[in-house]
């Protein structure tokens, strides 16, 4: 006996489609279903609707109005889908290598309809730009997402002698420009990830996030007390350019990331442990903690790539020393931020805490090396390779 639905006075521009399409589901297609209705307008579009879905419409009598008979032009529409993947990434085979044009804007997991416009993605294969922490990393940054306004006390009571606290203006200022380039970075290669890597976007996109925030709290701490910014050299701006200029992104990252940001958050630290004040202390934590989760990332995904890409090694090192080359008749690290951070870590004007400031910086910088070192090592440089390399990263920090 063929099932038989009542839709009382629902009307099809009000919602009785739905009734009509969940009782055609329950039937083969050829087989019928009866409907019973009573709105006044049924009668004119229903026989349309039919029409539109590939369904044939004939009258009946008793329990029912009309009988419908399921026809078979939506399993033709879905007949050459495909599945886009599987939506948790812990599945194997869910993400797949290269995933197709046609999935377009598609998420993980869905079934796409064919015949859909392809979405041309310059960053659409696995090997390229995959991390396997990517999907950890995207919660792990969710979670430690910070608001400026709650987070820092911007309201603490201090006042610093006028020389520090144009020294904390420069640094602030270095940094910002700095930052300026980490935001834009991730931001110009976002756009170009296919979605169905979506924790790499994901996690790209909060990056992007985390550099605003950061761009606006050295911002406020800049023109906390002062009303103008300090200085922006040439050699800091020659470094960033060469940074900026890196179309490959898995060398970008490396610059960027491993390299660039990997030593700023030494400088955070340094920052965190000799900031003057109490506001500085507590931006330079919160940052240095997002920092360093960009730089997980930018490991995580080469150290997957490497394993792919037989000649990435060498495109990573031989971006060094290009780099190094092409920055070799700039000052580096301006005069002006060198000096700032040495008066931060002397704290005074005598010549004994001078000195101690400067051997605090020169620590500093030693340190910021074996970080680097380290993480090279990490990826596959030999010993004496991951030093050069090293100390031919660019004498402005990033």
């Amino acid at each position: 006996m063929s099932p038989t639905i009542d839709i009382n006075d629902l009307g099809l521009d009000r919602g009785a489609h739905l009734l009509i399409k969940r009782a055609l589901r329950s039937v083969a297609v050829g087989e019928r279903i009866g409907v019973r209705g009573s709105n006044a307008e049924l009668a004119v579009h229903l026989p349309a609707w039919c029409r539109a879905q590939g369904h044939s419409l004939t009258p009946a009598e008793g329990e029912a109005t009309w009988w419908i008979v399921r026809g078979s032009v939506e399993e033709g529409r879905w007949r050459d889908a495909e599945r886009a993947g599987e939506a948790n990434p812990s599945h194997v085979g869910a993400v797949v290598n290269s995933p197709k044009a046609t999935w377009g804007l598609a998420a993980r997991g869905a079934t796409v309809e064919a015949g859909g416009p392809p979405f041309q993605f310059a960053l659409a294969e696995k090997d390229a730009l995959w991390a396997e922490e990517a999907a950890h990393l995207y919660q792990q940054a969710l979670t430690a997402q910070w608001n400026p306004d709650d987070a820092i006390d911007w309201s603490a009571s201090f006042e610093l002698p006028n020389e520090i606290e144009d020294a904390v203006v420069q640094v602030m200022t270095y940094l910002i420009e700095n930052e300026n380039a980490a935001l834009l970075m991730p931001a110009r290669f976002l756009g170009q990830v296919h979605p169905h890597f979506r924790e790499v976007m994901q996690l790209l996109a909060i990056q992007i996030a985390d550099e605003a925030r950061h761009v606006e709290v050295f911002t406020r701490r800049a023109l906390l007390k002062r009303e103008r910014m300090g200085l922006s050299t040439l050699g800091g701006q020659a470094s960033l350019k060469t940074l900026f200029d890196e179309s490959e992104f898995a060398v970008a990252s490396f610059l960027l990331s491993v390299l660039g940001e990997g030593t700023f958050v030494a400088l955070l630290r340094f920052l965190q442990a000799h900031a003057p004040d109490p506001v500085t202390r507590q931006i330079a934590k919160l940052t240095a903690r997002d920092e360093a989760r960009h730089v997980a990332f930018g490991m995580a995904h080469l150290q997957y790539q490497l394993k792919h890409d037989g000649d990435l090694k060498v495109r990573l090192a031989a971006a060094v020393e290009h780099r190094y080359t092409a920055l070799a008749q700039t000052s580096g690290l301006n005069e002006e931020v060198f000096d700032s951070l040495v008066l931060l870590a002397a704290g005074e004007f005598s010549s004994n805490a001078i000195a101690a400031g400067f051997d605090k910086v020169q620590a500093l910088k030693a340190e910021m090396a074996e970080g680097r070192e380290l993480r090279l090592s990490r990826l596959g440089f030999r010993d004496g390779e991951a030093t050069r390399l090293a100390h031919l990263h660019t004498r402005n920090f990033m």
